[in-house]
């Protein structure tokens, strides 16, 4: 999906000479993957794996014919590996295949953010996944406390990460104007709309708009929002880079419209595998 046009709108450009609109096409990508790697391969291949059968799939959700602490973890398990995985990819694609490394760090830094915020969301809230995890062990304030600690420093340790990637792509503006906010706000913002318009559909109730899509979107990647303020600091020291040229590309935004549509039509909705 490298292909791009010349014909750009300047009107629909950011500040740093990228398109907008490919940078929302590829976040929507990136932001539905992470959530059905989560949900599909995470809880749902620990469901199988375990012997079990899926009920249920949707963006906010799923549902297996048994529980386990395993089946319960396995989303925040699977979102680690990817953003393991695409960390390592970085160094292999070209330099100049820049949206798929882009896409790359994109899908990283979403998985990596989302499963270390879910230790802080499970031990300060005592919901979600982590909750489940830790049901039944005592003594229950310091399992919170631990969860809470863990979520803590694992967050900003993957904010570091991300910070150290995105540097590679950074134009001198970028660092002059204190961070590439069209890179990471944008995203944020596009992930959070997909998240939240997707969970309204959802087959079991409102409750979970709020305690999921909006959390996990908004919530857990509330990093993405603030993360360029570190930029040029000791922590996040200044290193030449190539800039990144995200023009125009109709290959992505097709691939988002189908996406889009996919995730809020049918998984937003909920797949019943009964």
């Amino acid at each position: 999906m490298e292909q791009t046009s010349q014909g750009a709108n300047p009107a629909a450009t950011s500040v740093g000479g990228r398109d907008l609109a490919t940078i929302i096409s590829i976040s929507t990508v990136a932001f539905a993957t992470a959530n059905l790697l989560h949900e599909g391969f995470g809880h749902g291949g620990a469901c199988v794996l375990t012997g079990g059968h899926a009920r249920v799939l949707s963006t906010v959700h799923f549902e297996c014919d048994r529980d386990s602490r395993f089946i319960s973890a396995g989303g925040t398990l699977v979102n680690f590996t990817t953003g393991v995985v695409c960390w390592s990819l970085l160094r292999a694609v070209k330099s100049t295949r820049q949206q798929l490394r882009y896409f790359l760090w994109l899908l990283m830094t979403i998985n990596f953010l989302g499963a270390s915020g879910y230790f802080l969301f499970s031990g300060v809230g005592n919901i979600g996944d982590w909750a489940d995890v830790t049901s039944g062990l005592t003594p229950v304030w310091l399992w919170r406390t631990g969860l809470t600690i863990v979520g803590a420093i694992s967050y900003m340790l993957m904010v570091w990460l991300s910070l150290l990637e995105l540097r590679h792509f950074l134009a001198e503006r970028d660092w002059r104007h204190g961070g590439a906010k069209d890179l990471t706000i944008v995203p944020y913002l596009t992930g959070g709309v997909l998240y939240t318009v997707a969970g309204l559909f959802n087959p079991v109730g409102m409750i979970l708009v709020g305690i999921s899509a909006a959390a996990s979107s908004f919530g857990g990647s509330s990093g993405m929002a603030w993360m360029t303020q570190c930029l040029g600091t000791r922590f996040v020291p200044r290193i030449p880079s190539q800039p990144l040229a995200l023009g125009r590309s109709k290959s992505w935004i097709i691939a988002a419209v189908i996406t889009a549509i996919f995730f809020i039509g049918v998984l937003g909705r909920g797949v019943n595998f009964q």
